[in-house]
């Protein structure tokens, strides 16, 4: 029988590793809560419907890395690629429409099926911010913000850049989407195929295109700055306000654009070199209609998603290896008592560890490897005077402590 290995794209989290991923989590959740967002769980997977509204039927994910399959009952069901659109259908379907704003956090895995390269998996996880029902550009400041202060509470904001855009309100981005077609239809036989089938449709995302013929001509095209109505330019402006009173450095990238219908002003990305090409950590915008693409009321939205993986991969150094206290029973007698010992440590919420066999010597061998800050000696003669020997495994200094005081001593 061949080895088992893991499926291609996947990844087991263990030691560093793991300790990477759920310091990230855990500090984008602590984050997170002291901006008053309540974290959210949704199914991991959801009516394929979901995704292909919340993603739109030709966008490259519906298309080509949906991880979509029939069940039992013949109804279509797709492993969520993001989180979005599942928060949305939430929303609606705990009738959490009437009571608005709704302050979510968002943290699990995602899946599509893609090229796996650096940072990017088929199973990915990702962390989620999102501010429903708030149209002020208030709500879109406190989650740049949010982002903004997690990156900094990982110690990675010194090697992130926020590029900032607006796609401005309907009326705007109509008058946008003019003058793209205008300018690109003019330039059509230089475009890649992809861009040539999007151009009337969603001239938008031509503005996104990766080929790099596209991208030259990207950068020429007209920015949307000179079609913002007042409303646009004033919420755009305001947003600028929030921000540099707030402190979260800003540059314009008048290139971050979203393709679908439904979004709307503030497009953002905190981006980074620290990992090879440029790429995106962090990135989101304002969405004020997918919330009625569910089903729901107009419901204005504003959030963000980040990649795990990559933000782990930016990490500076892993946090370190926790450390407990080892409780070695000397002598088949001494278990009970060290059984005792282990769980009053553990009750008082020290990590503690007793090896299941081997002698003395293993014990402690065990102990050093597994990176103990100290051994608690259980012997016969010790536990009938009440006390344990405690060894300090940093230093090597060992002083004799009553049992009853083990747990002060070792807090």
């Amino acid at each position: 029988m061949s080895e088992v290995q893991p499926v291609r794209g996947t990844k087991d989290l263990i030691g560093e590793d793991a300790r990477r991923h759920f310091h990230v989590v855990e500090t984008a959740r602590r984050i997170a809560a002291t901006y008053g967002f309540d974290e959210w769980s949704t199914p991991v997977f959801e009516q394929t419907g979901v995704f292909a509204r919340g993603l739109g039927d030709t966008s490259d994910v519906v298309m080509k890395e949906m991880y979509s399959f029939p069940d039992r009952g013949g109804e279509s069901l797709t492993l969520r690629p993001e989180a979005t659109a599942g928060i949305c259908r939430a929303l609606v379907s705990n009738g959490l429409t009437q009571s608005l704003p709704q302050k979510v956090f968002y943290t699990g895995p995602m899946f599509r099926y893609e090229r796996p390269q650096k940072g990017r998996y088929r199973q990915f996880h990702q962390i989620d911010v999102e501010v429903l029902g708030s149209p002020e550009p208030l709500a879109d400041a406190e989650v740049i913000a949010c982002g903004w202060a997690i990156l900094q509470a990982l110690g990675v904001a010194k090697d992130v850049v926020l590029e900032l855009n607006t796609l401005g309100d309907k009326e705007s981005r109509e008058a946008y989407r003019a003058a793209l077609i205008a300018y690109f239809s003019a330039h059509r036989a230089s475009l890649s195929e992809d861009s040539q089938a999007r151009l009337e449709r969603n001239p938008l995302r031509v503005v996104d295109s990766k080929d790099p013929g596209d991208k030259a001509l990207v950068a020429d095209a007209p920015t949307i700055y000179p079609y913002l109505n007042a409303a646009s330019r004033g919420f755009y402006d305001t947003l600028r306000r929030h921000l540099d009173r707030i402190g979260v450095p800003v540059v314009e990238n008048p290139r971050i654009v979203r393709g679908l219908d439904y979004y709307s002003h503030t497009a953002f990305e905190f981006v980074t070199s620290a990992l090879g090409a440029q790429g995106t950590v962090l990135g989101g915008g304002r969405y004020d209609g997918l919330v009625e693409e569910m089903g729901g009321p107009h419901t204005p939205c504003v959030g963000w998603a980040a990649g795990v993986e990559r933000l782990s991969m930016l990490l500076s150094a892993p946090p370190a290896a926790p450390r407990s206290v080892a409780v070695i029973p000397i002598g088949d007698a001494a278990e009970a008592t060290g059984l005792d010992v282990v769980q009053a440590l553990r009750a008082a919420g020290i990590r503690a560890e007793m090896a299941y066999r081997g002698n003395v010597k293993r014990r402690m061998e065990r102990a050093n490897k597994t990176g103990a800050r100290a051994a608690v000696l259980l012997g016969e003669a010790e536990i009938a005077r009440g006390v344990a020997q405690v060894k300090d495994l940093e230093t090597g200094a060992q002083a004799e402590v009553p049992i009853a005081e083990l747990v002060a001593k070792l807090a």
